[in-house]
């Protein structure tokens, strides 16, 4: 392979990872070709790394340097309670709040009601096991609002009711800080459905 054909097979490479179009791969490609090497080698034994020493956990689908994480493994955990999130980057954002102190279960994903997927590459499964062996009382959706996630939403309460375990899901709405009048039809209405009485 010549130069040429090296800096292109980079760029492919790098179009690879979600949201990085050509440009975008041009531009770090030049970006790693200016680096010192020492910096490049770092960046390439990172890549390496994180795929021969994590994988996900066995229990919850959190990525895990063993076979359960952290989390799952931690005594101080409330374990009654479970949030249902679709990436582990969702279970990171809930984590830095501090708020929450329960379990969690990683979809891996979310259904898509356009397209002829039926879940089965999601872990839902994996969680309805779960769910099964008891000691759970209540699961909290927090799944994006979106099609994917309301989909996601729906399906996962129909398939945990019949198990007579408490299902929410997490309030959508106004972000703080901004106008009610840019705010579009769909998050008034979310936030309207997800108000709670104060005081």
């Amino acid at each position: 392979m010549d130069q040429k054909g090296r800096f292109a097979y980079l760029i492919e490479q790098l179009m690879e990872l979600p949201g990085v179009g050509r440009k975008s791969a041009q531009r770090m490609a030049f970006y790693i070709l200016k680096m010192p090497a020492e910096s490049a080698k770092k960046i390439g034994q990172a890549i390496i790394d994180v795929k021969d020493m994590l994988s996900f956990c066995k229990i919850c689908n959190n990525i895990s340097e063993g076979e359960i994480c952290a989390i799952c493994a931690s005594p101080n955990r409330d374990s009654q309670r479970v949030v249902v999130v679709e990436e582990p980057s969702t279970l990171y954002a809930i984590e830095r709040t501090g708020e929450y102190k329960g379990l969690y279960h990683v979809l891996l994903g979310a259904l898509s009601p356009l397209s002829e997927t039926n879940g089965t590459e999601l872990t839902i499964k994996n969680l309805i096991e779960r769910l099964e062996k008891g000691g759970i009382s209540e699961v909290i959706i927090a799944t994006n609002p979106n099609i994917e996630g309301e989909a996601t939403a729906i399906y996962l309460t129909r398939l945990i009711k019949p198990l007579h375990i408490k299902v929410t899901r997490i309030a959508c709405g106004i972000p703080v800080g901004v106008d009610l009048e840019y705010a579009d039809e769909v998050t008034l209405a979310k936030s309207l459905e997800g108000r709670r009485e104060i005081g």
